[in-house]
């Protein structure tokens, strides 16, 4: 067997032992990250030689295949046909600065239960490849300096860590007020000017800089006809969210967390999955001038919030409060007052799955029911059973055992239904479907999120400040 090449380099006195092309592309990130963390006020100067080849290659590896194609109409298994041509070509394009990236191809997926439709922008296969490197990148210099209270689309943050955290809040003895925050189109209100300047305050890398604003600037193509993007980062591409946090990292972040909450005479605390935020806060008063500081501070940076969904909430914990409390939702839950079994005189914040969501779930189920259930049995339970872990699986936490217990009986009289719609002639009575059941069992509601553990970000409970340390005086200018 052949031995594995190895060699060992040396950086400001750590040495590294180098086997292979990925383990080199890894150490050379976790270099940056550890300049990130421990040198708040660096400024990378040069990090484009890093989007090589080695680093498409592997990007290539880790892209999904039967992903939607962009305007170029190529996927992954057409661009690997001729790979190492391909990213040869590439790399050279990236190296001349001859490379630029294909409009966005602009595609609508419903929202079901609603005639609303969601806009994604599906880049081309190799615009894909290079927003995977850049992304690998910035996660590197910015995850060392991104808030404990941020969790959406960040390596080893999930959607329950969100959850944990917000449930840990609420159920503070000292928190009363929650302001439910919706941002109004996002996505599509980036500010491409702001953007650049809250890069401009870790990076100095022309050519990093010169490549994401041609990403931004990129356009659209809907329905044959390009369209500019003077502003916005589209939903769909590879490296958009991180490129959203970003912008709400500076924008929101660190001004609630270094200037808003230093005046606040109470506890103060937020909890952001991308643009999905509630801030939460000890006295009314604070609640009600952040609500007006908000609009002020998004306005500046071309954001605005939903007044129709955007709503201070005061949370009655107290039994012998009559006030009602209004539930409010999260990430596809409802967090809603109930009694607090282990202490007679409080209540405390609960969790289930939200009316919408659990509508949107069936109704997807039943769509998908309906288009498929002409499969071969074996194949079409299969992928049934599927879908209904998948919602077990994120919807089964702590408490909820009932909502999703109700999902997956619902599911089941859904299936019994179109199963016997298969023909003109019924396939079951209800003791034969008993019987399929048990040749095809459909997965039982369980608990499989215990979100009295906390996650990722639990030291944000602990803390005034966030455990990393951050450039603010960097950030100054827009604070």
């Amino acid at each position: 067997m052949e031995k594995r090449r190895s060699r060992d380099i040396s950086l400001d006195g750590d040495t590294y032992t180098i086997r292979r092309g990925r383990e080199c592309m890894e150490t050379k990130l976790a270099r940056i990250a550890e300049v990130a963390r421990t040198k708040p006020e660096e400024r990378f100067t040069s990090l484009a030689h890093l989007i090589n080849k080695e680093m498409l290659k592997q990007c290539h590896k880790e892209m999904k295949t039967g992903k939607a194609s962009g305007v170029d109409g190529i996927t992954k298994i057409g661009y690997e046909q001729n790979l190492e041509e391909n990213l040869t070509d590439l790399v050279n394009r990236m190296r001349r600065q001859a490379y630029k990236p294909l409009p966005a191809r602009r595609t609508y997926i419903p929202k079901p239960g609603t005639d609303e439709k969601r806009p994604l922008g599906i880049p081309a296969y190799e615009d894909k490849l290079v927003q995977a490197g850049l992304t690998k990148v910035l996660n590197a210099i910015y995850e060392e300096i991104f808030l404990d209270c941020s969790f959406g689309y960040r390596p080893g943050r999930s959607c329950h860590d969100a959850i944990k955290m917000l449930r840990a809040i609420v159920n503070k003895p000292s928190i009363h007020y929650v302001v439910d925050t919706d941002l109004k189109k996002f996505f599509d209100s980036v500010n491409h000017n702001w953007m650049m300047k809250f890069l401009e305050h870790k990076i100095e890398d022309k050519n990093i800089l010169r490549l994401i604003q041609r990403m931004l600037k990129a356009g659209i193509i809907e329905a044959g006809i390009k369209h500019d993007t003077h502003e916005g980062t589209p939903q769909g591409g590879v490296c958009s969210p991180v490129l959203a946090n970003i912008y709400l990292h500076y924008a929101l972040d660190l001004w609630f967390e270094k200037a808003f909450k230093k005046n606040c005479e109470g506890e103060a605390y937020m909890v952001r999955y991308a643009d999905d935020i509630v801030f939460c806060f000890e006295h009314k008063r604070e609640a009600l001038d952040f609500y007006e500081a908000l609009i002020e501070r998004l306005a500046k940076f071309d954001l605005s919030i939903s007044k129709e969904k955007t709503k201070i909430i005061e949370l009655h914990k107290d039994k012998d409060d009559d006030g009602d409390s209004e539930p409010f939702d999260y990430l596809g839950f409802t967090f809603y007052l109930d009694k607090n079994p282990n202490q007679f005189n409080f209540k405390e914040i609960r969790l289930k799955t939200s009316k919408k969501k659990f509508q949107a779930s069936l109704l997807r189920c039943k769509i998908w029911i309906k288009e498929n259930r002409t499969l071969p049995t074996r194949e079409f339970m299969k992928r049934m059973k599927s879908k209904i872990q998948g919602h077990i699986n994120y919807y089964g936490v702590t408490g909820n055992y009932r909502s999703v217990n109700g999902f997956v009986r619902k599911v089941r009289a859904q299936l019994y239904y179109w199963l016997n719609r298969r023909s003109q002639k019924r396939s079951f009575n209800w003791e034969k479907y008993e019987l399929f059941l048990k040749k095809y069992p459909l997965p039982r509601a369980t608990t499989k999120v215990y979100i009295y553990e906390l996650g990722k970000g639990s030291n944000y409970l602990k803390r005034t400040m966030p455990r990393r340390a951050v450039c603010v005086s960097s950030a100054c200018t827009v604070l």
